[in-house]
């Protein structure tokens, strides 16, 4: 089944973002490989692709998995969380309509 993993961003979070993202992308690289990941990026803090020192306010990722315990075992290892840069992390279970 598929799980929305929403994430909301501490204050400030950009600094706490960049020291652990290699680790964050190679997790999201493994759902990639696996055929598991549907969608997964960051929501920036102001109208614009790169927003620069203004950052993120948090991030989406679409992926499947056996249930949602093992889909919020998942989010619950994000580095991204550990670091501090997530104040919060929501999973749900997703059901794709379109495309």
């Amino acid at each position: 089944m598929l799980y929305a993993i929403m994430s909301q961003d501490s204050k400030d979070s950009l600094t706490k973002r960049m020291s652990v993202r290699p680790a964050h992308i190679e997790r999201l690289n493994t759902l990639k490989n696996e055929g598991r990941l549907i969608l997964a990026g960051p929501h920036p803090a102001i109208d614009n692709n790169e927003p620069g020192e203004a950052g993120f306010t948090g991030s989406l990722v679409v992926a499947e998995f056996d249930c949602l315990e093992e889909a919020q075992t998942w989010a619950d290892a994000d580095p991204y969380l550990a670091s501090g840069a997530y104040e919060s992390v929501i999973v749900k279970p997703f059901k794709r309509v379109l495309p």
